[in-house]
């Protein structure tokens, strides 16, 4: 399965939205997305994982190097996701408390606030 990304602006949040399967082959997509936001001058980036279908130790890898690349500079980052499997993943690993997850992109915004 392929990945999907776009990516959009909602002052002061930069969203990026993800489809498809996050593993060791799409990776480097999102990886390249998160970088080349923060590289905008993003530092408030909102992740939303709903159309994920997938999602292994690289793609975890990967949002873990986004939160660590954003908090350098005093930013934040937020995932979207209410598919119990994919939260089920961020429980088992401890990211949940790692993690700001929320039900809605407006959610994590207002948490952001």
């Amino acid at each position: 399965m392929e990945l999907a990304l776009s990516r959009r602006t909602d002052p002061p949040f930069e969203i990026i939205e993800v489809g498809g399967e996050i593993d060791v082959y799409t990776a480097p997509r999102l990886r390249e997305a998160v970088v080349n936001a923060v590289a905008d001058g993003a530092l408030r980036l909102i992740i939303d994982v709903e159309k994920v279908e997938f999602l292994d130790s690289t793609g975890l890898g990967v949002l873990v190097g986004a939160l660590k690349r954003v908090r350098a500079d005093g930013g934040s980052l937020d995932i979207v996701c209410t598919h119990e499997r994919i939260l089920k993943i961020f429980q088992i690993t401890g990211l949940d408390k790692v993690f700001g997850l929320h039900g809605s992109v407006d959610e994590a915004r207002a948490a952001g606030a």
